[in-house]
């Protein structure tokens, strides 16, 4: 039997009245919630008092993804893998930020969950006070519990996902979850430090009258695709373009309103941009969830398997209807 939420409810009790439907559950599992909850609270006060605290501008150092790294890359990432690595619920952590998964081990326990993570997306808005936000996945391990996880554990078929979300650090702190059950968002009471439902069983319809995407990569992009957005700008075809710069930011914003956002492969990146693991994965696990769908332009992203940590993919994704028509449109049918 499906739990019924109200808003207002707190996301303790969402985690508490979850898992009490799994009686075979260990506990594991809520306090990984509970912890990525913490998380979230610790970078959204930092990302909120960035300037008075110090933390604006870069590190002058550039990541194993060839971009420069923001001072809030490096606190948001160390914050997860601390808020992660002591309860013994997680046996690896995988960052975009680092170029090996963290693997735990002695003197904490080895956990059942792989967490892997985008700890800040869009960090180059930061010194603009542009919406940016952490996304994450959840796998549950292979290998023996207590024993030190190994890269088969990491590197998996995106079916192999048993939660994902992200949080929004915007006018509000948001937490947007699920468990493959439905999609729920949490908004920030930052008086009180508590994370209360604000968006219940999210739904999107079969389609929308709004794309996101970058139209400055235009001359990049192949015929097909540029044909199928020309018919989105068309006279009386309805669609109304909207794009942050951000993913988590679009991607939030389409997943309440509707919208399809793309990120695709150009001339110069033919194999995408968008990290398959940290980003595509856990969005397309929530996508489907809330009813939509998300592909690479040919097949579905949760289809697709992991060979390397830092694997790169065109994304897809948002209404059901949407990206079938854009999938179609890119196989030139």
């Amino acid at each position: 039997m499906k739990t019924q939420f109200e808003e207002g409810t707190t996301l303790d009790r969402f985690i508490y009245e979850t898992t009490r439907a799994h009686p075979e559950a260990t506990g594991q599992f809520s306090t990984l919630l509970r912890q990525i909850s913490l998380a979230a609270r610790m970078v959204s006060a930092r990302v909120n008092r960035a300037g008075l605290a110090g933390m604006l501008g870069g590190t002058g150092t550039i990541n194993v993804q060839g971009e420069f790294v923001q001072k809030l890359d490096i606190y948001a990432n160390n914050t997860f893998k601390a808020a992660l690595e002591h309860p013994g619920v997680c046996c690896a952590v995988a960052s975009e930020e680092d170029e090996e998964p963290f693997y735990i081990q002695s003197p904490y326990r080895s956990g059942r969950y792989v967490f892997c993570m985008d700890p800040l997306d869009g960090s180059s808005n930061i010194d603009v006070n542009a919406t940016i936000g952490t996304i994450f996945g959840v796998f549950r391990r292979k290998s023996e519990e207590g024993t030190l996880a190994t890269e088969a554990d990491v590197l998996r078929p995106g079916r192999d996902m048993v939660a994902a979300g992200y949080i929004v650090y915007g006018s509000g702190t948001v937490l947007v979850l699920s468990t493959g059950d439905g999609v729920h968002g949490f908004t920030l009471d930052p008086g009180i430090g508590e994370f209360f439902l604000s968006h219940r069983d999210i739904k999107l319809a079969p389609s929308a009258k709004t794309y996101s995407t970058n139209e400055g990569y235009w001359s990049l992009w192949s015929q097909e695709l540029r044909d199928y957005v020309t018919t989105l700008k068309a006279p009386g075809a309805g669609y109304g373009a909207r794009y942050i710069g951000s993913l988590v930011a679009d991607f939030h914003r389409n997943l309440i309103k509707g919208g399809l956002f793309f990120y695709p492969a150009t001339t110069k990146n033919p194999e995408g941009k968008l990290r398959l693991m940290y980003e595509a994965f856990p969005l397309a696990f929530l996508v489907e969830a809330a009813g939509g769908a998300a592909t690479d332009g040919h097949t579905p992203i949760l289809d697709l398997t992991l060979t390397e940590l830092h694997q790169r993919t065109p994304l897809f994704i948002g209404n059901r209807d949407n990206v079938a028509a854009a999938t179609k449109a890119l196989s030139g049918s």
